[in-house]
């Protein structure tokens, strides 16, 4: 094994919400309302009472002083789906599986109007409700997928107008009804869908509205015959044609949430087909402004607040949604492939409610600060109220289950945040980082890097290729939780996957640019011999964090992921960041090419390319990597027709293989390191006078020779890797088989192709040469081509700028020795210029035991990214789009 950490071992939770609760942040349970075999599938509150609607098709009310039943309201024929409170008004608002609105007052505990939609049975069941104050209308989401409305202003006043000046304002039955609405004759039964999380009982057939149904006028806790009281007091409205938005969604609205403020009124309606829609509400009517695509199953509740609107989704999602940028700002993870059936929210607090049975609570950063267990079933609804007495001052969830039970929670609003720095907040002390759940203060940024780093992606080990397919899927759910829209590339059947998530800027009406954030998630083996800690666990000491992978690549994709994703919170991301990270880096790249390039309609269009993938030169000196060599790794074999033989008895007899790849390999250089390959050095471009001075500079900053520097970054070179043999390796044997890895680094402007024939072509004649009996064999395993950035590039100065912004001191100019294939590729392939930004100091020791990245520069290093990013929206502008 490669580390401590073996082959599929367990993947952490994907969810980067820290773990903050505790048993004294659970809610006490204040008081337990039993409905008698009645799913609760509806909740609504005033300052007198609790409404709620049941599966049996009645509207309970219970006193929130005494927790008494007072009043049971009766007059659907199906169940009550959804309960809506116009405070103002002091009316409550139902809707039913009997395609019927009803209005009765909160004061009165009596029916006012009867509301019927547009084609009646027809719209189905009404699932949702959203009431605006400003524009005294009512909206209602159809199962035939219709939005409708209706203006209790001008309409009511033009139906009491026309009701005055007929003598037969009443329908005398249902038939009659339906053909005064939607023109046709209605069946009075018919076969209606059931839904998998509001029925648990077999379909059944639809009675016929009961329009006519009495309620109690007293404070019994049943309806009396002998005590009823008057059909609705203003009698029956219907939604006229003009009023509906058919095929509003793809599916059933299954939920609505109304955003009304003085300035405008917007309605949010959610939907089976996994969408969120934006409305903005007039006078005329809702106008579609904005779709979410939410593609975690069906969008069954919705809460907004602000301009936010949080959106729970059929698998466990919450998606966080900003009304002002139309972009997703986060998703929450509450429970994978647990549906959530309903969301309240006090402040900045939400509460989700999900069909385990569990409640949990979400703070401002999405932090999960408590849950709890609160119904032996299917939570179907909730509400947030204030306390029943006069005195009480505090705060209620009240939640309602298939369980029959409706439950009242004690909450309280959440406390102001500290106004902390993410610089420090992880303690520079020796010791391991227990799970980053324990340590309230750790920001995001190093949470998830704990995540990740705990995947051993070990792309060169098949013992490891599921922790590099889980450290994919991990990737993708993390930067979709940062608000980034996300899939999995494949590369090709035993290979890795790309992870591709692109963070949609701000439109602000003109072209914006797109950035491709390229990196990789893959890292080298990590024995456990030379390590002070566990390699695979995050663990901070002294200012530094600690484990496989942080420097190399994996902490700069989390930081460079935390810059987008705070930028999308500000509003204040103006361009477009697609991330394209790889899992093969460690490994030559295998499948990349082909995977973008079929990809690329996908991927679009691209501006410019970050990378940050290395560190700088020094410790103290922040740099910005200008130039990578290219590489050609070749593997030779030298073997013979003979087996391995014993050196006493073959002996001098025999043209021995390893002799020959001495002779072979002493070919390729002189004794002053020069490449004796035919042509190698007339492509190399001449050092300008530019270069020299740049030299200089460095050679002061590194106390090193400016020919060293210029040696390792800006010449090519020829390495000899290994050699191995067979046999039994012991010095009696003259193995029969030779084998050994040779590598050349290039630099402009030597031609990729050019140098493998001559490579090849030298080999071959240097072998034939020796005249030997043996044969050779020559493959080249991987080649890179050289980069080069362009230092007068507007993007490179903008570079610039956001790294002496932050740091303080303008960044050196360096070049790397060592290849990253894929960045010439994606130049080649997009035409566009790409940028290198180091984060890590020069003592990161990647590759190497004890890797590791300062807390400083990972922090600062995001913020640097923040800074591009906001002045290249501004600068620079798009290439011209195909």
């Amino acid at each position: 094994m490669d580390s401590e950490t073996p082959a599929g071992s367990p993947v952490p939770h994907p969810s980067l919400s820290r773990d903050l609760q505790s048993e004294a942040s659970v809610p006490a349970l204040l008081h337990s309302l039993h409905e008698l075999r009645n799913s609760v599938l509806s909740l609504a509150a005033n300052k007198e009472h609790i409404f709620s609607g049941s599966q049996s098709q009645d509207i309970s009310v219970w006193d929130k002083k005494t927790f008494t039943l007072k009043r049971t309201l009766q007059g659907h024929t199906g169940s009550v789906l959804a309960l809506e409170i116009a405070k103002e008004r002091d009316w409550l608002f139902s809707s039913s599986g009997d395609s019927t609105v009803r209005v009765w007052s909160t004061v009165e505990l009596t029916p006012i109007y009867v509301l019927v939609p547009y084609l009646e049975t027809g719209a189905g069941d009404l699932f949702s409700l959203s009431w605006s104050p400003t524009l005294q209308t009512v909206y209602v989401g159809c199962q035939n997928t219709s939005l409708q409305w209706y203006d209790f202003g001008e309409q009511v006043a033009s139906a009491s107008s026309s009701a005055a000046s007929s003598p037969h304002t009443q329908p005398s039955s249902f038939t009659e009804l339906t053909t005064s609405v939607s023109g046709t004759s209605t069946p009075s039964t018919i076969t209606r869908k059931v839904h998998k999380f509001f029925d648990s009982y077999p379909q059944y057939e639809r009675k016929p509205a009961d329009i006519y149904a009495r309620n109690p006028t007293g404070g019994t806790n049943s309806p009396d015959p002998d005590n009823v009281c008057a059909p609705p007091l203003h009698g029956y409205l219907s939604i006229p044609a003009v009023n509906v938005i058919d095929s509003a969604h793809y599916g059933y609205i299954y939920c609505m949430a109304i955003l009304d403020t003085k300035d405008s009124v917007q309605i949010a309606t959610g939907s089976g087909d996994e969408a969120v829609k934006v409305w903005n509400c007039t006078e005329r009517g809702p106008v579609f402004v904005h779709e979410f695509e939410c593609s975690h199953g069906a969008v069954l509740a919705l809460v907004a607040r602000g301009e936010t609107i949080y959106a729970g989704c059929q698998n466990g999602y919450v998606k966080v949604l900003d009304l002002e940028t139309k972009t997703l700002v986060r998703t929450i993870i509450v429970q994978e492939s647990v549906d959530i059936l309903a969301m309240s929210m006090l402040d900045s607090d939400l509460y989700t409610c999900s069909a385990d049975g569990f409640v949990k609570r979400w703070s401002a950063s999405f932090d999960c600060t408590a849950s709890w267990k609160a119904h032996d079933g299917i939570i179907l609804s909730s509400v947030i109220s204030r306390g029943g007495l006069a005195q009480e001052s505090g705060f209620r969830l009240i939640t309602g289950g298939n369980d029959n039970y409706i439950k009242i929670w004690e909450i309280a609003p959440p406390k102001p945040r500290k106004d902390t720095s993410p610089f420090g907040q992880v303690p520079a002390v020796d010791g391991v980082l227990p799970n980053m759940d324990d340590q309230p203060l750790i920001d995001t940024l190093t949470y998830a890097l704990s995540k990740f780093v705990s995947i051993p992606s070990v792309s060169s080990s098949p013992a490891h290729t599921e922790d590099c397919r889980q450290a994919a899927i991990w990737l993708k759910k993390c930067l979709g939780q940062l608000g980034a829209h996300t899939s999995l590339l494949p590369t090709g059947e035993g290979k890795n996957p790309l992870v591709l998530g692109t963070f949609q800027g701000t439109n602000n009406g003109r072209p914006k640019p797109r950035v491709l954030f390229y990196g990789h998630y893959d890292v080298i083996p990590a024995p456990a011999e030379g390590w002070d800690s566990d390699p695979f666990i995050l663990t901070g000491r002294n200012g530094y964090l600690y484990g496989r992978g942080v420097t190399d690549d994996k902490g700069p994709i989390i930081a460079v992921a935390c810059a987008a994703a705070e930028l999308l919170s500000r509003r204040a991301l103006g361009l477009d960041l697609v991330f394209l990270i790889e899992g093969e880096e460690e490994c030559g790249s295998a499948g990349f090419a082909r995977t973008v390039k079929k990809y690329k309609a996908k991927i679009g269009d691209i501006d410019a390319i970050l990378v940050s993938n290395s560190t700088w030169i020094e410790e103290d000196k922040p740099c910005i990597t200008y130039g990578l060599r290219g590489v050609v790794h070749c593997a030779l074999e030298i073997s013979s027709d003979r087996p391995d033989v014993h050196s006493g008895v073959e002996g001098g007899a025999v043209m021995e293989p390893m002799l020959d790849m001495v002779r072979l390999l002493a070919a390729l250089t002189d004794s002053q390191r020069r490449v004796l390959i035919p042509g190698f050095y007339d492509d190399v471009r001449p050092q300008t006078e530019e270069e020299k001075e740049l030299y200089k500079l460095l050679s002061v900053v590194t106390q090193q020779p400016a020919a060293s520097l210029s040696s390792r970054w800006r010449e090519p070179s020829l390495t000899l890797h290994n050699l191995e043999i067979s046999g039994p390796k012991n010095a009696t044997v003259i193995p029969a088989l030779v084998r050994s890895q040779v590598s050349v680094r290039i630099v402009p402007d030597q031609d990729l192709d050019t140098i493998v024939k001559a490579l090849c072509a030298h080999l071959d004649t240097s072998f034939e040469s020796l005249q030997s009996p043996n044969k050779l064999k020559i493959k080249v395993e991987h080649t890179a081509d050289w980069w080069l950035g362009k230092l007068d590039d507007p993007w490179f100065k903008s570079l610039e700028s956001a790294v002496q912004d932050v740091w303080g001191v303008a960044p050196l100019r360096i070049r790397e020795g060592g290849s990253i294939p894929s960045v010439p590729y994606l130049e080649k392939e997009f035409g566009c210029h790409a940028l290198h930004l180091p984060m890590g100091q020069s003592s990161d020791r990647a590759h190497l035991p004890n890797e590791r990245i300062s807390l400083e520069n990972l922090h600062k290093g995001k913020v640097v990214v923040e800074h591009f990013l906001m002045d290249i929206a501004e600068k620079c502008v798009p290439n011209p789009r195909h």
